[in-house]
């Protein structure tokens, strides 16, 4: 699908969360010092400007990062990599995922990254630091983690973020994520969904539970960021989460109650 611009949508409440919780990941999985795997099915552009009359538009930044960073302690990682970025592109730089990753890893890393929109593969090449162990793929992202994994080293992990446009993402991903664990036993999966008033989500994470019986489920709640606004909050899937990550979702939750 190639009509989705993650633009209007950086920052919102669903990036935070999903960004607050790879960022922890990365930064667990870094403190070894052996090199691992980082792999991105749905990558976007990288970089974005909150600044941009996209993003001004729907106000999802303002109820997302805006309002919730500073919830988070100073020594958190994903306030650390937001002001590194930040620092290097300006103060209304918002980077995604993949910016974020390559803010965390190092060069030793392995980095691959999946985009197939002409602009947002242009934008994340442009976006990505050079290094020779990053690799920008613009292809399909399920094909690309089917056709990469296991990785070379077996050690890391996936952020799999469709775009959920299509009805039919929510049994490919109920899918894909035993499909990858089958074939990388090893690997740290994290899945990302949103949670609409209508509960689309349900038949995915119960399918989940049954194919992948340790699955993780993590879920945040957050008022709309504008009247009519469907999304209610965030989801993650997680298999083989790094250590440390799941004693640190508790209080990520706790960033997100409102007070």
């Amino acid at each position: 699908m190639l009509s989705y611009q993650h633009g209007y949508h950086a920052g919102n409440a669903a990036d935070v969360h999903k960004h607050a919780a790879l960022c922890t990941a990365l930064e667990y999985l870094a403190r070894k010092d052996k090199a691992l795997s980082y792999l991105e099915t749905h990558a976007g552009r990288g970089l974005y400007d909150l600044s941009d009359p996209a993003a001004a538009k729907t106000g999802e930044a303002a109820q997302g990062v805006g309002r919730l960073l500073k919830r988070f302690p100073a020594d958190h990682p994903y306030p650390a990599a937001l002001a590194r970025v930040r620092a290097a592109h300006g103060p209304d730089a918002y980077p995604g995922s993949p910016l974020l990753a390559a803010t965390l890893l190092r060069r030793f890393d392995r980095i691959d990254m999946a985009e197939l929109h002409p602009a947002e593969f242009a934008a994340l090449e442009r976006a990505l630091p050079e290094s020779p162990n990053t690799r920008a793929h613009h292809r399909d992202g399920v094909e690309m983690a089917r056709a990469l994994t296991p990785p070379d080293p077996r050690r890391g992990l996936m952020l799999i973020d469709p775009s959920w446009e299509l009805r039919d993402d929510y049994a490919r991903m109920a899918a894909l994520l035993p499909a990858i664990r089958r074939k990388w036993g090893v690997g740290a999966l994290m899945l990302w969904y949103p949670l609409l008033a209508d509960g689309r989500h349900r038949p995915m994470t119960r399918a989940l539970r049954e194919a992948i019986p340790d699955v993780t489920l993590h879920e945040v709640r957050f008022p709309p960021a504008r009247a009519g606004h469907g999304m209610q909050g965030s989801g993650l899937a997680l298999v083989n989460p790094p250590w440390g990550l799941e004693q640190a979702l508790p209080a990520l939750s706790a960033i997100f109650e409102e007070k």
